[in-house]
């Protein structure tokens, strides 16, 4: 028999006909529901309580399922960490931009400084006045990277001056060769003949080994980025999907805990000429507010954590604070949606995620051999190695000069999060479980017109106790 289920009357009968019984504190429950989504929801639980061959619906089931009551048996506590919102403070001119690599300099001296080498480490001026021929270290900036006569030349900077190296073995010119500009390095360098400064090792900040840290349960995170709602090419239906989803008698739907949007939520507006053309929504507050009443439906069990990226209204230049509550105010109002900044470091039941949008992979594509976009996880790795998200200066990325730089990655996190290139790609690298979570628009006519074929429609699921990976979306919701 087919039953259209428009009533609790109809529901029952449906219930009763498949062979379940249903407490009458349940059934209380299903008369508060709302009758567009009785059937939707009815079918569900059955589904899910056939498979797991129970054939009594509880008042508990649908506590569960529609958010009523969480699972006490899963953690769900989380700590922002570190959030550049209410930390910016800009400079102007070369004070802004000294006060900003004086900073930088220094932070990651102090990381470097753990290393047993650092111990010999000279300044720039010392080692240039006394020409030892003993090996020394020295520590700075990277300013200029080059290859003349098959030799690389790095030109590092300190607070001292600054010294050209050149290097010669083969091995340490293709480390050499993945330096990013203004990013730190030390050097072991020994004087030559000549009064020239000879590199023998290269030494990056990088992580060290460590063990990682795991929730005490399996809650799970879902890690998205790149909506870009108010564009035409939104996936409305798929995201709407992934988001209901969540209310599903999934067992692993039923788990989930914190949902974490890493930038680009909305398309925005002037972003690239001729915009206008691709919009639904010709203005930021009608673009939030579509992404309001979406992330409306997510159960208040779960934790929302939204991040800006270029695309989205506030500061583009990063750091970015959150996205400011003036453009709407709801995002800002409800219990469970946490308004953050770009980057920023959380804490889920005990995790450390570093969620940053992923603007500088631009700059570090087209400056370092043997990098792409359709592997961003890659370019992830080289921002650990440098221990900063955004170390070119004066390319395409806009860095604010604040007099602190919040890009170094000070705090070492369990897990890197990032968008922006509309790519799924993961990695592991020391531990850490590297992630970009692809996009949820469709090829535009831009991505077309050069050939970006993005990872559209799919989501990222990470269970934190085990760390198993899952991607999810269209087929799978």
């Amino acid at each position: 028999m087919m039953f259209m289920i428009s009533d609790v009357g109809t529901a029952l009968n449906f219930v009763i006909n498949k062979g379940f019984q249903i407490h009458p504190d349940a059934l209380r429950i299903l008369e508060q529901v709302d009758v567009k989504e009785l059937e939707r929801i009815i079918k569900q639980i059955v589904k899910e309580k056939e498979r797991q061959q129970i054939y009594l619906i509880s008042e508990k089931d649908l506590e569960l399922f529609l958010g009523i009551k969480e699972d006490e048996y899963i953690e769900n506590h989380h700590e922002i960490l570190f959030d550049p919102t209410l930390n910016l403070a800009s400079a102007e001119g070369v004070k802004g931009f000294t006060a900003l690599f004086s900073s930088r300099y220094a932070k990651l001296k102090k990381i470097i400084s753990n290393r047993p080498e650092a111990k010999l480490i000279k300044t720039i001026s010392t080692v240039k006045s006394s020409k030892s021929k003993d090996e020394v270290y020295v520590c700075g900036l990277v300013t200029d990277r080059r290859t003349d006569r098959n030799v690389t030349k790095i030109t590092l900077d300190d607070q001292s001056g600054n010294m050209e190296t050149i290097v010669i073995d083969e091995d340490l010119k293709k480390v050499a060769s993945g330096l990013l500009m203004d990013q730190l390095v030390m050097e072991k360098i020994v004087t030559s003949k000549n009064g020239g400064f000879i590199v023998k090792d290269i030494i990056l900040p990088d992580i060290p080994e460590r063990a990682t840290n795991r929730s005490k349960t399996e809650a799970y995170a879902v890690f998205v980025s790149d909506l870009h709602v108010g564009s035409k090419y939104f996936m409305e239906k798929e995201f709407l999907d992934l988001v209901t989803w969540f209310s599903s008698p999934d067992p692993i739907a039923k788990k989930v805990r914190f949902f974490v949007l890493g930038g680009d939520v909305v398309d925005g507006i002037g972003i690239y000429p001729n915009q206008d053309k691709e919009l639904v929504a010709l203005n930021t507050q009608d673009q939030l507010k579509m992404l309001y009443d979406i992330l409306d439906k997510v159960p208040k069990h779960i934790k929302v954590f939204i991040a800006p990226g270029n695309h989205d209204p506030g500061r583009r230049a990063l750091p970015q604070p959150a996205i400011p509550a003036k453009y709407n105010s709801d995002l800002w109002n409800r219990k469970n949606f946490f308004m953050i900044g770009n980057p920023a470091i959380i804490s889920l039941n005990g995790v450390k995620v570093l969620i940053f949008h992923g603007q500088s992979v631009d700059d570090i594509v087209k400056t370092t051999p043997g990098l792409s976009y359709d592997k961003p996880a890659k370019v992830m790795q080289y921002l650990l190695k440098a221990r900063h998200l955004s170390p070119i200066y004066g390319a395409q990325t806009p860095i604010a000069p604040e007099l602190e730089d919040y890009m170094v990655i000070d705090e070492v996190p369990d897990i890197f999060h990032s968008g922006h290139v509309h790519v799924v790609d993961l990695d592991l690298y020391k531990n850490i479980l590297i992630l970009n979570s692809g996009a949820w628009q469709s090829q535009t006519p831009f991505q077309s017109g050069v050939g970006i074929s993005p990872t559209s429609g799919i989501a990222v699921l990470v269970n934190l106790k085990t760390f198993k990976v899952f991607k999810i979306g269209r087929a799978h919701v």
